[in-house]
């Protein structure tokens, strides 16, 4: 880091209003536990250019490669990713140095005329691009005795919605989080349970990344750390890991507490018509370390390939 206080601080940031307000956030906390000005540098990521859908190109890093090249040769100084958009291997000379508290978890619901999921009507056409919300979404919808249609899409949260303002889908499933990060928190008309669709591991938590060398900047934006964020997203991100699963694949993780000194840990994986869903939970002592977080994901992921959810995940099936 470069230590002349006059000197703004460059955050790496992608172009969406989602992504340049969540980096507005982190450069306003980044600013008061460093003194230093922040700029932001918009870059473009290929998922961001690209129109198809996030399963085809890949899912996994197509919004972060871009961010952390520019880290790497220099162009900026610390990155802000959705962790939930990030790789599960991390590379050797970069280092998340801080996932500042997350926000809700939960996915939300946009419908028409106020609807809650439980409303809807049978056939209701949803719109998602997300595997683990089409597989979890048609098996709530199954056990309300009703289908729906879910409508492959992409888009920021903008185009997602107008698809309903304009009548071409009956509703839109988003995470709660992104709609409160742009202060349209009010328009969703049912926020999802996590007992009926679990979130994507480390929905609604931020990564804030920076080169491993720049010992000083690792150590200031590491203020900015809630270790229990940390710890509740590394064992959601270990179950994802050890299920060998990218971040399009169908799998919905929580890690959350019961109590001030427990964390449960849900896992799900699902076929994408929901027709069959392996869901398990365990529930330990809050991880001390980043060694008992991977091992509280790996320890549920094991129990869910025992139950055959490999199986469920298509050409990623072990």
């Amino acid at each position: 880091m470069n230590s002349r206080p006059d000197q703004p601080l460059r955050l790496g940031t992608r172009r969406s209003k989602l992504a340049m307000s969540q980096s507005g956030h982190v450069a306003e906390a980044v600013r008061a536990v460093t003194g230093r000005p922040v700029e932001l540098v918009e870059i473009t990521t290929y998922g961001d250019v690209s129109r198809e859908n996030l399963a085809q190109i890949g899912g996994t890093g197509v919004f972060v490669t871009a961010l952390r090249d520019a880290l790497v040769r220099g162009e900026v100084d610390f990155a802000v990713h959705s962790l939930k958009d990030l790789p599960t291997a991390q590379p050797d000379e970069l280092v998340i140095a801080a996932m500042p508290e997350r926000e809700d978890p939960r996915d939300a619901l946009v419908a028409r005329d106020g609807l809650t999921f439980e409303q809807l009507p049978d056939g209701a056409r949803v719109g998602t691009g997300s595997p683990r919300r089409m597989a979890q979404l048609n098996a709530y919808a199954r056990s309300l005795g009703k289908s729906i249609e879910c409508v492959a899409i992409r888009g920021n949260v903008d185009t997602r919605i107008q698809f309903v303002r304009d009548g071409e889908l009956d509703a839109v499933v988003l995470a709660a989080a992104g709609l409160n990060r742009i202060g349209r928190g009010d328009e969703a008309t049912d926020l999802l349970s996590v007992d009926n669709v679990l979130p994507a591991p480390g929905q609604g938590a931020l990564a804030v990344e920076c080169l491993a060398s720049d010992t000083e900047l690792v150590a200031a934006l590491g203020r900015l750390d809630d270790p229990y964020t940390r710890a509740a997203v590394t064992a959601e991100r270990a179950l994802l890991a050890a299920l060998e699963a990218g971040c399009s694949a169908p799998v919905g993780a929580l890690a959350d507490g019961q109590t001030v000194n427990e964390m449960r840990l849900r896992g799900v994986v699902g076929t994408l018509d929901g027709s069959t869903l392996v869901q398990l939970s365990t529930t330990g002592p809050v991880p001390q370390s980043y060694d008992e977080a991977m091992a509280l994901g790996r320890e549920l992921a094991d129990e869910m390939l025992a139950k055959g959810a490999a199986g469920l995940m298509g050409e990623r099936s072990l």
